[in-house]
């Protein structure tokens, strides 16, 4: 029976296509895992290289020091080197992945390809057959229903098999691309390793060469100070053994002079007045007699620390010097007080006046009327220079 034979000549081929239908994890997969962590690793290390070749690179060109620019040079053209071998071994492990890959792509066309081509081989024999022969053949209408059903059910399968099948085959030229791919970088990554390696024993030997010539110039200039010294000596014993008088004097002239004497309590260093050095840069306030002079130590042991004048009574006080008024007034038992700021820390004290002719922060020149003596008879006037707070003797500066 024509049509009860069709479903035994199909059932097998159709049971081996459903079989095949999952995707079987293939043996092969802890190796490709390997390979997959060797690549991810090498690439790792070909990024780290490149990155320390960068900042190499850029240390010599901003090292301005000769020796250190060749040693980042060198050391910069090193991790190039470093850079390419990982590059190198990423490739290689690129194309034994995808080696690899291949041969398990191939096992698998080959395991999916064996039941359609079977199933299509015998479709293909069915279909050969004379459509009269299987008219005539007797058989029953379940047999029909049979056929059907199992050509009904194996058509979609076949053609879902076969669009897999396509996709697997797009599959395996992607991976020939890749494998194309990953040999090329293999050849570019073995020109790179070999310029690098001929560039840096270039640089090495030219660094070398120049260690060389530089050590030949130290020795020279080393020796060339050697004689120096040696002339040098000759001219000291020259100049012990002939005693020149001559160049003795010179020395002698050339050292420095003695260092002035300091200068003493109540002195005026010199080039200390900040305001013009006339004749008489500083001037007595009032016409009288000196009753106590600078420095002397009263019966009560007190050292003055100014000059004290008898003046007769309502006498005229004027400013020793210009400058500008700070104080001017009553103070303790010192009767009206005026003082006078004359600038880079210099001061002038006038102790004893009656009456003011003067007002606070007011502009005063050399002469100038500030207040008169007390009335009455043998009236004392006291006058004070300071220099930053310390008694200075006005002497020096009266004409």
């Amino acid at each position: 029976m024509r049509y009860a034979l069709i479903p035994v000549v199909l059932a097998p081929f159709a049971v081996a296509l459903m079989a095949s239908q999952g995707n079987a994890q293939s043996d092969s997969a802890p190796e490709i895992a390997d390979q997959q962590r060797r690549l991810v690793a090498a690439r790792a290390q070909s990024a780290a290289a490149a990155e320390r070749a960068a900042k190499l690179d850029a240390a010599a060109n901003a090292e301005r020091d000769q020796a250190a620019k060749a040693l980042a040079e060198e050391q910069a053209l090193a991790a190039k080197v470093q850079q390419a071998q990982a590059d190198i071994t990423a490739a290689t492990a690129r194309i034994a992945l995808v080696d690899r890959l291949l041969s398990d792509q191939q096992q698998q066309l080959a395991v999916q390809q064996g039941p359609i081509a079977r199933l299509v081989a015998a479709l293909c024999s069915l279909a050969q057959r004379p459509s009269a022969v299987a008219v005539v053949q007797p058989g029953s209408v379940a047999d029909l229903v049979h056929v059907r059903a199992v050509l009904g059910s194996t058509l979609p399968l076949v053609q879902a098999r076969t669009a897999g099948l396509r996709g697997e085959l797009d599959r395996t030229r992607r991976l020939r691309a890749d494998a194309l791919l990953a040999a090329q970088s293999l050849t570019d990554s073995r020109r790179r390793l070999e310029s690098n390696r001929i560039a840096l024993a270039r640089l090495e030997a030219e660094h070398r060469l120049k260690s060389q010539n530089f050590s030949r110039s130290a020795l020279a200039e080393s020796d060339r100070a050697i004689g120096l010294g040696e002339r040098a000596r000759d001219l000291v014993d020259q100049m012990q053994t002939t005693g020149d008088a001559a160049s003795t004097g010179r020395a002698l002239a050339q050292l420095p002079g003695p260092l002035p004497r300091p200068v003493q309590p109540g002195e005026i260093p010199p080039g200390a007045l900040p305001w013009d050095t006339g004749s008489a840069p500083w001037r007595l306030p009032a016409t009288g007699k000196l009753v106590t002079g600078f420095g002397e130590i009263s019966d009560g042991g007190v050292t003055a620390r100014g000059l004290t004048f008898a003046v007769p009574g309502e006498a005229d006080v004027m400013a020793p010097a210009a400058g500008k008024i700070v104080f001017a007034g009553p103070f303790r038992g010192y009767g009206n007080v005026v003082i006078i700021d004359h600038g880079g820390g210099w001061t002038t004290l006038v102790s004893g006046l009656g009456t003011l002719s003067v007002k606070l922060n007011q502009p005063i020149g050399q002469g100038a009327l500030i207040g008169a003596a007390q009335p009455g008879e043998d009236r004392r006037i006291t006058v004070e220079l300071r220099r930053k707070g310390r008694p200075v003797d006005p002497v020096a500066l009266t004409g």
